[in-house]
């Protein structure tokens, strides 16, 4: 299950008074978290409009980086309906969604790397003391625990087709193991060029944007042609192109803010490639909010954040971890401890508060988008 919540503040002068606090409910959202398909909605589901609720909630507010305070909750059908767009061809010109948008192209790969779950080495929620007993069970390293450190597959933005220069964004530090946030505007089309440099097949599936067959990424059992499962799972060393259409539905509803949160993911088995870190975050700004980046005009700083156990033991990796990090050859069988050891209770990949912090000013209109996925 994938619960979205869009978080407004503007920072202001210190003091308390009270405010009404305002919030709205709209979509609700599921996803079968068993195999890598959709067994509940079947291969399509359409998008579903769902009522709107909404109640009103007197509380004090504290201003200073808690001011103005309005926060939007956001869920809704994963399912995706089929986009007006055809398959993707290197003898087209690819079009906006709608006339008045604009072609968004992204360049991103699935990479190995070494995920550091606290790098700080100590907790920094309270006190910023070393790790405790209970702490270790999940950050400490030993003969028969992997401690802090996974391989992991990440997503990585690059400046071009070349994929040889990393494209680095101010919000880089706080993303953690999130890969880009991917913004568009409605009426705009996503076209993200993907490579995988990793060592197994991976794809990017998005949720809330509209796609053709050939642009899903996931594999489903519907009797598709081989042109239409081709982006379903892309071979290590090779690459693909996704486009996205981004319609009107993909955006805020009338309660919303003027931008709304979605996600994309690798969906070759969807549980063990989210577990093992390909995972992001897709920011669609209302029509006529959004500045040449398509983020909204109306916000200073954004930061999405990702509310995620991530259970290293459904990992592809399990096996190169316990090998590299312990002197274990496998995973013990029936061996509780060991199990709960892997489940990392992370915001963005991060546990303990290793979070960097978000980093904002007086006055900056901030808006952060939070993401809850898996367990």
């Amino acid at each position: 299950m994938f619960i979205w919540n869009t978080l407004n503040l503007k920072c202001g002068q210190l003091g308390v008074e009270s405010m009404e606090f305002k919030r709205s409910f709209s979509k609700n959202i599921f996803l079968n978290d068993e195999s890598a398909t959709w067994d509940r909605f079947g291969s399509y589901s359409t998008a579903v409009e769902a009522s709107k609720i909404r109640e009103k909630i007197k509380m004090p507010r504290v201003s200073g980086l808690l001011g103005s305070l309005f926060v939007a909750l956001t869920v809704g059908i994963m399912g995706i309906a089929a986009a007006p767009q055809t398959a993707q061809s290197a003898n087209r010109t690819i079009k906006p969604t709608l006339a008045d948008g604009v072609v968004r192209h992204y360049y991103i790969a699935a990479e190995e790397v070494i995920w550091d779950y606290a790098p700080k080495k100590r907790e920094m929620m309270m006190t910023g003391r070393a790790f405790n007993e209970d702490q270790m069970v999940f950050v400490g390293n030993s003969d028969k625990t992997i401690g802090r450190k996974y391989k992991k597959a990440l997503y990585i933005e690059y400046q071009g087709p070349a994929f040889r220069k990393r494209k680095h964004r101010p919000s880089d530090a706080t993303r953690g193991f999130m890969g880009p946030t991917l913004h568009a505007e409605v009426g705009d089309t996503i076209v993200v060029h993907f490579k995988n440099k990793a060592s197994r097949p991976y794809s990017m599936h998005p949720h809330g944007v509209f796609y053709n067959k050939a642009s899903e990424g996931a594999m489903t059992l519907d009797g598709g042609s081989k042109a239409d499962k081709a982006g379903n799972a892309i071979a290590p060393g090779k690459t693909y192109t996704y486009i996205w259409g981004v319609p009107e539905r993909a955006g805020p509803g009338p309660n919303d803010p003027s931008s709304v949160a979605w996600i994309y993911h690798s969906h070759v088995n969807a549980v063990k490639d989210v577990y093992a870190g390909l995972v992001g975050g897709m920011v669609v700004t209302r029509q006529g909010m959004a500045k040449k980046d398509g983020t909204p005009f109306d916000v200073d700083k954004e930061f999405v954040t990702l509310y995620l156990v991530s259970d290293e033991n459904k990992s592809w990796y399990l096996n190169d971890n316990i090998r590299r990090f312990t002197k274990l050859d496998e995973a013990p069988a029936d061996d509780d401890e060991f199990g709960e050891s892997n489940l990392m209770h992370g915001i963005n990949g991060y546990v303990y508060g290793n979070l960097p912090t978000p980093v904002m000013y007086k006055d900056d209109r901030v808006r952060f988008y939070m993401v809850g996925m898996g367990t």
